[in-house]
């Protein structure tokens, strides 16, 4: 999967925040990979566009694994970053995901609570039914919202932020995301993605106190054209 050097879409921008349509593929923070990561391409983009000399702030507020797209959202000021990171501590930020699967889940909607652990070296995680050492819990919701021939469009809400939550809960469900190799799909998509997607995502502003509800388009790959006809879900 090819590092991203364009700038993507922007969704919201204020003196406060910056949310961007991350890309499939981009990196939100520098790894070993050495890949241009996209926090440091949206403070090229504030640089250039404000002119601002020396360094840019930019707080990264969360993360979406390389493969995923959609909303993210990133701190322009300390004091929004601080605020940001109390509400996602919080659980007072409502996310909403879309996934492709190729196995209709049973039942079609429904709420799954598994224990997760992480494997650090291997970059995987594990879903246990029951609590075992060094897991931690996870919940999400997930519902049918749409199918073409042998594909299902899932919505899915994370009531908890757990590395690889969404991807290894579904895979446990017996329905892997389309692409997910790592987690038990059985091919590659043709650009390395997976088709998970981080749709939306409402708040409440850190500094104005507004509400806001960022959503993010669909990437254009030939992956996802047959559900841009949801778009308006």
């Amino acid at each position: 999967m090819p590092p991203v050097k364009s700038f993507p879409p922007v969704l919201y921008e204020d003196n406060h925040l910056l949310a961007v349509n991350k890309p499939a593929g981009s990196l939100v923070q520098g790894d070993r990979t050495g890949d241009v990561a996209l926090v440091a391409i949206c403070k090229d983009y504030l640089k250039e566009k404000y002119h601002k000399p020396g360094a840019v702030f930019l707080g990264v507020v969360h993360r979406l694994d390389r493969p995923v797209s959609g909303v993210l959202v990133f701190a322009r000021t300390s004091k929004a970053l601080d605020r940001m990171n109390r509400l996602f501590r919080e659980r007072a930020i409502s996310k909403t995901y879309w996934a492709v699967v190729h196995q209709l889940p049973q039942p079609v909607e429904g709420t799954l609570i598994h224990w997760l652990k992480k494997d650090e070296a291997k970059n995987i995680t594990t879903a246990y039914d029951k609590e075992v050492a060094g897991s931690k819990r996870a919940e999400l919701r997930y519902k049918l919202i749409g199918h073409q021939d042998n594909a299902y469009l899932l919505e899915v809400e994370p009531l908890t932020g757990r590395p690889h939550q969404i991807r290894v809960q579904l895979a446990k469900l017996g329905c892997p995301i389309r692409g997910d190799v790592k987690y038990g799909f059985g091919e590659v998509n043709t650009d390395k993605s997976i088709n998970l997607h981080a749709r939306h995502l409402i708040f409440e502003h850190p500094v104005r106190k507004e509400t806001l509800h960022l959503t993010a388009s669909l990437p254009r790959h030939e992956s996802w054209q047959p559900w841009r006809t949801y778009e308006n879900l």
